[in-house]
């Protein structure tokens, strides 16, 4: 009998992982300004405190990469505009340098073709509606360049929309919000839920005619923490067509690694860092505090609880994978890079699940979003054109 590890390397052979969100492009420029003749994702970058570099991304089974073209909440107005112009640039340039195993991917056909090739489809999704800095025109533009997700908040509130983790303001989407999610439908970009408050999620769902997406987010019920998807949410995505991809962020999976992360960030503060840096000097500082306070570990089995229970609540159609690699200074400890995916999917397999759900999990939900999206975007362009609406005319 094939071993479950075995037999997990031979279903993403044939159903490769997309996974929904990597923070490589913002690694590379926190660590490098973007020198990709420093960091070499041709070879093994394991030693520089990467998670992702090519042979490791094929270890992993991993088929198409959205890439997070991720700004900081705190950069705002222009500055974010133009770091999200950076980060598009950055994965473009990684693609342009490495043909033969990553292709820029704009629609569901190219992440077949990609997979046909034997190519990683590289896709991108902008991380924080800051990025377009209230401006649908900006927003056209981010999608001309290639984005095919916004996550409509990062870690802060943003004028027209509510973070998880901040207080609330706007209690939702305010009126410019909605429109912000109508011509997302329009140009077919995705509208990504992950960072956004529970009101946000809600009237996000209510106003979208394409599926949304969650693209690093996991389950409330497992794990209370705000960054996790209610079971309402969950419970209406089949409705609506979306797909929630579990992350592996250990405080954002293991109930005991919330309060720990908490006074971790709080150390990070003292010393003058951002709690996301993950700079050699940053990350120093992390591994002091954590040799006086031992962290609590999650694993391949962590996350699989959270995918137990998003199948059971939302269905087999619209669950996924998104990582955040790159992104957390913490991961799971074996599934501690992008090499890792075929332990949680031999959990999976252990666990009883068919290789139907797993095909589902890894590949097929994913593509499917996407060609919906597309498909919703053809209908309602033909009856609406491009939005001028401003936030000063709809907002006040």
């Amino acid at each position: 009998m094939t071993e479950p590890l075995d037999r997990a390397r031979e279903l993403l052979a044939a159903h490769p992982i997309v996974d929904g969100h990597n923070d490589l492009p913002w690694a590379l420029r926190e660590q490098v300004s973007y020198d990709l003749d420093r960091r070499d994702i041709a070879t093994d970058q394991s030693a520089a405190g990467l998670h992702t570099d090519l042979p490791r991304l094929r270890a992993g089974g991993v088929g198409a990469q959205f890439w997070s073209v991720y700004v900081r909440s705190d950069m705002a107005g222009d500055d974010a505009v133009s770091a999200t112009l950076e980060q598009i640039d950055v994965v473009r340039r990684l693609a342009e340098r490495h043909p033969a195993d990553l292709r820029l991917a704009f629609t569901a056909d190219d992440m077949e073709a990609a997979r046909a090739e034997g190519r990683i489809a590289s896709l991108m999704g902008a991380e924080g509606g800051h990025s377009i800095n209230c401006s649908l025109a900006t927003l056209r533009a981010l999608y001309a360049l290639g984005v095919r997700y916004m996550t409509l908040t990062h870690n802060d509130n943003i004028p027209w929309a509510d973070s998880a983790t901040d207080e609330p303001r706007a209690g939702g989407l305010t009126r410019f919000g909605e429109e912000v999610v109508r011509e997302m439908n329009r140009l077919g970009m995705l509208v990504d839920l992950s960072h956004v408050s529970a009101d946000t999620m809600r009237d996000a769902i209510r106003v979208s005619e394409a599926p949304v997406i969650f693209s690093h987010s996991s389950a409330r019920a497992i794990c209370d923490h705000p960054r996790n998807v209610p079971d309402d949410v969950l419970a209406s995505l089949p409705a609506n067509g979306g797909v929630a991809m579990v992350t592996f962020v250990p405080k954002f999976v293991l109930p005991e690694a919330v309060a720990w992360t908490k006074a971790a960030d709080e150390n990070m503060r003292a010393h003058g860092f951002h709690p996301l840096d993950t700079k050699p000097e940053a990350m120093a500082v992390h591994q002091a505090f954590e040799a006086g306070h031992p962290r609590p570990v999650a694993t391949a089995a962590t996350v699989a609880d959270h995918l137990d229970h998003m199948r059971e609540v939302a269905g087999a159609d619209h669950i996924g994978i998104g990582g955040d690699f790159d992104g957390t200074a913490f991961t799971p400890s074996d599934l501690s890079d992008v090499a890792g995916y075929p332990n949680l999917i031999a959990e999976l397999l252990r666990r009883g699940w068919s290789e139907a759900d797993i095909a589902k999990l890894t590949w097929g939900n994913a593509v499917r979003v996407l060609r919906d999206a597309e498909a919703v975007s053809g209908a309602v362009a033909a009856r609406r054109g491009p939005s001028i609406a401003t936030i000063g005319q709809l907002d006040g």
